[in-house]
């Protein structure tokens, strides 16, 4: 793995595996431009951006995401990001009362209900929760679909159709744009991805050389422009819930029936399949349901998170790669990410690559507990951030 003398603080566990998974995307692609990242760069870029700090049973950076105890004496995250979330905690509580903006009094009400009433009745409410020692219920990369092949010219430049938000989809969409693709990034007008205005240094590196488009999901003629840049593309990634996918009026079996060789790459917490398909899955929480946090407390004795948001890095670097693959066996596919089993895949892998040089990282970061998220040295961008919505007119001039 590259080494950088301007590497400082404790390693993040699992940026091994990440740079393993780069390598091989860099020899699949034969994009010199991955071959120039690594893997700790990549998970710790967001953390060393943003001066994060490791903060035990409260996320990195915001706080978003918090370990608490139930009554049972499980460990159950909570993740809180919008108010929307926050408006939820009466009926995740049963109606007890407290203050749904006060942290102690949160914390208190988990500790009088046991976990597995929590955990379910969080995800039926669409809130992002797990607990210490689920096992995932989806495969990390889940095939669902395949649809008919498309024979592509030589030099044939891949156009990708990026409809994701936050880390892992918009990294996914990055990496095809530095193995060659257009990426066309698209964002509803009333709900520009999140990150934009809160990380913009993060967002910059993810979504540069991509063009920036913003559609009314609320216009039939902008649906159906968007329908029609589809049909054209090679990609798309998007990382909503089937639901709301469809409530766009978008239909990603059909559409990967109908187009040769489209990829359809959707980012979840923890799959489509079954109950699962409901279920709303944050970086944070789906560490902690795919085993890092229990994997720290075995080897450590101590409770919190691992790295920062650790899923979403890996779920899009793994999601590049089998997109890849798939597009280069021009056959049409529908390809479902879950980020719970891609974090508990990589957590098997890397131990069964070297555990206990594993375990000493895990280790080291229970004990570096309070202390500064480890500094990268910034990537260079390669391209410009385009204003939002800059190509808007080019992609729809009758609209």
């Amino acid at each position: 793995m590259p080494t950088d003398p301007g590497i400082s603080g404790p390693a993040i566990p699992l940026a091994r595996w990440a740079d393993r998974q780069l390598r091989l995307l860099a020899s699949e692609t034969g994009s010199a431009r991955i071959a120039a990242l690594d893997g700790p760069t990549i998970v710790g870029e967001r953390g060393s951006n943003r001066d994060f700090r490791i903060d035990g049973r409260v996320s990195a950076g915001n706080g978003g995401s918090r370990l608490n105890l139930a009554r049972d004496g499980v460990w159950y995250a909570l993740t809180l990001l919008r108010p929307q979330d926050r408006e939820l905690l009466p009926a995740l509580f049963l109606g007890d009362e407290l203050d749904i903006n006060d942290t102690d009094s949160i914390a208190a009400a988990i500790a009088r209900h046991d976990s597995a009433g929590l955990l379910e009745r969080g995800r039926m409410l669409g809130l992002p929760v797990a607990c210490i020692d689920e096992t995932p219920v989806s495969p990390p990369v889940d095939m669902v679909l395949k649809g008919s092949r498309r024979s592509r010219t030589p030099g044939h430049r891949p156009l990708v159709i990026d409809l994701s938000s936050i880390w892992a989809g918009p990294l996914a969409g990055h990496l095809l744009w530095l193995a060659g693709a257009d990426v066309v990034r698209v964002e509803s007008q009333d709900r520009l991805d999140l990150i934009r205005r809160d990380d913009p240094a993060t967002f910059g590196l993810l979504n540069q050389g991509k063009q920036s488009v913003v559609i009314d999901f609320s216009s039939d003629a902008h649906k159906a422009a968007l329908i029609s840049w589809i049909r054209r593309a090679d990609f798309v990634i998007e990382s909503s819930r089937v639901r709301a996918l469809k409530h766009l009026g978008i239909d990603a079996e059909q559409l990967v029936s109908e187009v040769p060789g489209l990829v359809w790459l959707s980012v979840t917490g923890h799959g489509v399949r079954g109950e699962a398909a409901g279920w709303v899955g944050i970086g944070n929480d789906c560490g902690v349901a795919a085993g890092l946090t229990r994997a720290m407390a075995d080897a450590s004795g101590a409770i919190g998170y691992v790295g920062d948001a650790l899923t979403d890095p890996l779920t899009g670097i793994a999601g590049a790669r089998a997109a890849w693959q798939a597009y280069r066996s021009q056959e049409a596919c529908r390809i479902i990410l879950a980020m719970t089993a891609i974090g508990a895949r990589a957590l098997a892998e890397e131990r069964a690559f070297d555990a206990d040089l594993l375990d000493d990282e895990l280790r080291g970061w229970a004990a570096a507990f309070g202390q500064p998220f480890p500094k990268r040295p910034r990537r260079t961008m390669l391209a410009d951030l385009p204003e939002l919505g800059a190509d808007t007119k080019a992609w729809l001039p009758a609209c």
